[in-house]
């Protein structure tokens, strides 16, 4: 019950925190945003003092003896980071190294927290071990232990490590020990300063790039727009190659290196969740679907599909990271019957949440999607070359 609660306030608070103006909202409601906008400039100023104190030196950056890479953003959430941090580990596990992708993993199972407190008391947490997903040859975890990125990341790569800790260095140095891994990929690492970064990626996505353009807790941004300056390539997500130049050019504006890839996700096909069935794009094409999402931006999602000829009779949006439960998939496969769908269509982030059921009388999909570069294909090569340190 605590949970839904939190996610209905976490669904109400995200759009409002993205609009740009208090008008036309209830007194209580621009009270609440003033009190944010004082909150957000203080956090403004420690997010700066920190990453000065960094450049500086006065904070220690940690540096392992290997290729460091981080792929993250500015903004919180839904700029569909997890199909590039893929394309990225596959093409660098293509050229010959040995790839380790190291998480978070966000929302993943906790221990209890008496135990958690005593750990960082007793500074036991450096002597733990990171959860390994992934070694490179067999999964190890499921999405529950591990969060559903890290898990889809380590069912989609077969050859990638995947560990997950929320202290990177630490579990950067298991995988260059304990796996030979010679290149780490930091996944939403952007903000993960306290390890060396060779090259830094940010994504930005095309379609909303800073929401109103205020940080945390008053907008969506983890740090000021400006900051884009550190990177090194910029990924611009979710594109249609279209009216991208007023966005480019702000972005050279504030940093003149970095290169800019603009990337669109493409949907490859749809999977059964509980099976080996695989459908071609066209099989949603005139079908009655009911849909199910628990991501940041499931509009898109959504859309995709309707471009695709599906017609929608339901939409059961959840939270972003949504952990469901066996009654809430039955519900919906009842009202998925009475309805008249023919199937149940999710995302691959949503299915590997999804609970095993005992039977299943409506047929799950996912839409598998991954990326296609539409401009910037040679800035993306170059980059690869120079991590892999190809003339």
């Amino acid at each position: 019950m605590k949970a839904n609660r939190f996610e209905r306030f976490e669904r109400y608070m995200v759009p409002l925190l993205s609009r740009d103006t208090e008008r036309k909202m209830k007194l209580p409601v621009r009270l609440l945003l003033g009190v944010l906008l004082q909150v957000s400039r203080v956090y403004r100023v420690v997010v700066q003092l920190r990453l000065f104190l960094y450049e500086k030196g006065i904070f220690r950056h940690h540096t392992l003896g290997c290729q460091v890479i981080s792929v993250g953003n500015l903004t919180v959430g839904g700029t569909g980071k997890t199909p590039v941090v893929e394309v990225f580990a596959r093409e660098l596990q293509r050229e010959g190294r040995k790839v380790a992708i190291l998480s978070r993993g966000y929302r993943k199972q906790e221990p209890p927290f008496a135990r958690r407190l005593a750990d960082a008391i007793l500074l036991r947490e450096w002597r733990q071990p990171p959860r390994v997903v992934s070694d490179g040859a067999k999964l190890l975890l499921d999405c529950e232990m591990s969060g559903d990125e890290p898990y889809m990341l380590a069912a989609n790569l077969p050859d990638v490590a995947v560990l997950v800790d929320k202290n990177r260095v630490k579990s950067g140095r298991y995988a260059i020990n304990r796996l030979q891994c010679d290149t780490l990929i930091l996944d939403d690492g952007f903000q993960y300063l306290a390890l060396k970064h060779r090259v830094k990626i940010v994504l930005v996505d095309k379609t909303n790039p800073f929401g109103n353009e205020r940080v945390l807790p008053r907008g969506l941004l983890r740090e000021p727009v400006k900051n884009i300056r550190r990177a090194d390539v910029v990924f611009l997500t979710k594109s249609d190659g279209r009216d991208s130049e007023t966005l480019k050019s702000r972005i050279r504006a504030l940093n003149s290196r970095a290169e800019v890839v603009e990337c669109k996700h493409c949907p490859r096909h749809f999977r059964n969740v509980y099976g080996e069935d695989c459908r071609d794009l066209t099989f949603v094409a005139g079908k009655a679907v009911t849909v199910v999402s628990g991501i940041a931006a499931p509009l898109g999602f959504e859309r995709e599909l309707e471009r695709m000829g599906a017609r929608i009779l339901e939409r059961n949006r959840f939270a972003d990271h949504h952990r469901y439960a066996e009654q809430e998939i039955i519900d919906i496969i009842n009202r998925s019957r009475k309805l008249g769908a023919d199937a149940i269509v999710t995302t691959q982030k949503d299915a590997v949440r999804f609970p095993k059921l005992a039977r299943c009388d409506v047929p799950i999909y996912f839409l598998k999607v991954e990326i296609d570069i539409l401009s910037g294909a040679e800035s993306f090569q170059q980059c690869i070359a120079r991590i892999c340190f190809r003339t």
